[in-house]
């Protein structure tokens, strides 16, 4: 009875832990690209294809973020629906 509540209380904590230390990070990542493309758009003399392999780089790095915030996301709610049933108990 008690040990399915506290089980909850602990995912909803390190859940919400985890999507604060994500997003934290992602607004790192996201001024960490800002700053790149700026540094990039001064370089004039770097070929197109220079920009063009840091702008794919950003789009895999998003889409691996994205696939990993899924994955967690995903665990937390198995965690979720598993414990959901012996707080009654």
């Amino acid at each position: 009875m008690e040990a399915g509540k506290i089980a909850t209380q602990t995912i909803t904590f390190q859940k919400t832990f985890f999507n604060s230390s994500f997003n934290a990070v992602c607004a790192i990542q996201d001024q960490t690209e800002k700053v790149g493309e700026t540094f990039l758009n001064q370089m004039t003399w770097l070929p197109e294809e220079g920009h063009k392999s840091f702008k794919d780089s950003i789009e895999m790095y998003k889409k691996a973020r994205n696939n990993f915030k899924k994955a967690v996301d995903d665990g937390f709610e198995k965690f979720e629906q598993i414990f959901a049933g012996k707080e009654g108990h």
